[in-house]
C-alpha cells in the first residue's frame, strides 16, 4: 500500500529509497571520498555535543551495548540501572545480558519519570545509570534540568558512569533552556540516533572522552560494526542534520498545536497534555486491534499513515499511539489530525 502522507516521520514518501537517493545525489559530490562522510559526521556530532570524540555505529543497539560494556569493564561492575521502560530492556531482547553478561536493575515506576530517590533505592553498585531523553514509552516526558543534574551527579559520586540514551536528544533539547553541550556535559557518554528525527536510513553515534571512545572502537570491531563503506549512511545523516536540526523547535510547536486540537476534540486525549518535545502519545477509547484495523482502512482509502502501531492498555477498551512530528508531520493541520482521529471508530 503506497503511503501518500505520514504523520509519523518513521514512514512515508520521504523515506522511500528513490527519494533518499535523490537527496543523496545532491549531497555527495565528485570530490567526496568514501572515508569523508563518516569522518565529518563523527566530528560534527562531537562538536555539537561538546565532547572530545565521537564514533559511528551501524545501529543504536550496538552503540549502547558497547558503551555499557566499556563502563562495566572500567568499573568492575556488571549492573546498570535505568527506567523500567528503557529501550535496552523493552525493545532489544535483553541483548546486554545475552551478549555481554550484564544485568539491568529497573528503578522507579514504569509510568512515571525516573527520580533521584528511585536511584538511591537501587542498593547495589552500578556500572552505569542510563537516562533516556525524552522517555519515549511514557509519552516523551522530560525530567527538569535540575533533576537531570542531580541524577547524573549521584551516579558519578557512587562510582557509576552516567550514560544518555539520546536517540531523540535532538528533539529533547527543545524542552530545555540548556544547549546540547550543556546537556551532554552531565553525561560520560551520549548516544544519538541518525534515523529518527534526522530522517537517516540507519546508524548511530556514540560520544564521550577520548579513552572511552578508543575502547568503544575495539568493541565495535568485535561486534562487527566497523563496516567498510559506511559513507551512504553517514551522508544521509549529514543531510538530515542540515535539513532537520534547525527545524526542531518548529516540530515541537506543531506537536503542541496538534495536541491542543486533539484534546479540544473531546474524543481522544494526549499525554502529556502539552508536549515537551515533538513526541507525544494519543490515547483512544477503543481496543488496540480496532484502532489498528481503522488505521489500515484509512491508509487503504486515503493513503494517509496515521501511526505505526497501536499500543495496548491495561484497560482492554483503550489504547494509545505515538506521534513523532517531523517534516512530514508539518503537512497535516491540527484540525485535520483531530478529525482523522475522531473518525477512527467509524472505520471499524
Amino acid at each position: 500500500m503506497d503511503i501518500r502522507r505520514s504523520l509519523s516521520h518513521h514512514s512515508g514518501p520521504r523515506r522511500s529509497p528513490l527519494e533518499l537517493l535523490r537527496r543523496l545525489t545532491e549531497h555527495v559530490t565528485a570530490d567526496t571520498r568514501p572515508e569523508d562522510p563518516v569522518r565529518v559526521l563523527e566530528q560534527r556530532v562531537a562538536d555539537l555535543l561538546g565532547k572530545p570524540r565521537a564514533l559511528f555505529f551501524p545501529s543504536g543497539t550496538m552503540a549502547q551495548q558497547t558503551a555499557l560494556r566499556v563502563h562495566a569493564e572500567r568499573t568492575g561492575r556488571l549492573t546498570f540501572a535505568g527506567h523500567p521502560q528503557t529501550h535496552l530492556q523493552v525493545w532489544e531482547n535483553q541483548g546486554y545480558a545475552a551478549v555481554h553478561g550484564l544485568r539491568f536493575h529497573p528503578a522507579g515506576d514504569r509510568h512515571s519519570l525516573l527520580t533521584l530517590e528511585d536511584l538511591q533505592a537501587v542498593g547495589e553498585p552500578l556500572a552505569a545509570v542510563v537516562i533516556e531523553l525524552p522517555q519515549r514509552d511514557i509519552g516523551g516526558l522530560l525530567p527538569s534540568f535540575a533533576d537531570l543534574a542531580a541524577q547524573t551527579g549521584w551516579a558519578r559520586r557512587t562510582g557509576a558512569a552516567a550514560h544518555c540514551d539520546g536517540a531523540r536528544l535532538w528533539e529533547a533539547q527543545t524542552g530545555y533552556d540548556a544547549t546540547l553541550p550543556e546537556i551532554a556535559a552531565l553525561f560520560d557518554t551520549v548516544y544519538v540516533s541518525l534515523y529518527k528525527g534526522l530522517e537517516g536510513v540507519r546508524g548511530a553515534v556514540l560520544a564521550g572522552d577520548t579513552e572511552t571512545i578508543e575502547q568503544a572502537a575495539v568493541w565495535r570491531r568485535r561486534l562487527g560494526g566497523a563496516i567498510a563503506d559506511a559513507w551512504p549512511l553517514a551522508s544521509i545523516a549529514l543531510l538530515g542534520m542540515d535539513e532537520n536540526l534547525p527545524r526542531m523547535a518548529q516540530y515541537k510547536a506543531h506537536a503542541q498545536a496538534l495536541a491542543e486540537a486533539i484534546n479540544a476534540g473531546g474524543f481522544a486525549h494526549t499525554s502529556p497534555v502539552v508536549p515537551a518535545t515533538p513526541l507525544f502519545h494519543v490515547h483512544l477509547p477503543m481496543p488496540w486491534r480496532d484502532a489498528q484495523r481503522a488505521a489500515q482502512d484509512l491508509l487503504e482509502e486515503t493513503g494517509i499513515k496515521l501511526f505505526l502501531h497501536a499500543r495496548s492498555n491495561p484497560d482492554p477498551g483503550r489504547c494509545s499511539f505515538e506521534v513523532a512530528v517531523g517534516a512530514g508531520g508539518l503537512e497535516f493541520t491540527p484540525h485535520e489530525v483531530a478529525e482523522l482521529i475522531k473518525g477512527l471508530p467509524s472505520r471499524v
